[in-house]
């Protein structure tokens, strides 16, 4: 994995981290002001407060470890699927180009149709 790939995906993590802190660990209406949802984050994790703070910004520089996705994910029960997403968008080209041909027209909707129950309406 280039450096650049490397750089995205940890980007990505970090992302999903952030969104899941905010709609899943302390979403709003939880505690009322940011600041109370980011401190009960914080304790929910059991993190620093600073930690959570770069985190619940996504700061640059700021990476998440994967220890610290694992318990994001067991927490919420969401998880990050970005290698799943990968894998279903080259099955579903490559389904794609088994059905170019004669009858493409014919199949077209069905692809679409499978495209978009495939990606989650929250991917980035």
């Amino acid at each position: 994995m280039s450096e650049k790939q490397s750089e995205n995906s940890e980007m990505s993590e970090l992302v999903f981290a952030s969104r899941m802190m905010q709609t899943r660990i302390a979403p709003p209406g939880s505690a009322g002001s940011k600041g109370e949802r980011l401190r009960n984050a914080a304790l929910t994790l059991r993190w620093k407060h600073s930690r959570a703070r770069g985190v619940w910004y996504a700061e640059p520089g700021v990476s998440i470890k994967p220890r610290e996705l694992r318990q994001i994910e067991e927490l919420t029960g969401v998880e990050y699927a970005q290698k799943e997403l990968r894998t279903n968008d080259e099955l579903i080209a490559h389904a794609s180009a088994l059905l170019v041909g004669h009858e493409a027209d014919f199949y077209s909707a069905f692809v679409a149709a499978l495209r978009s129950l495939a990606r989650p309406h929250h991917r980035t």
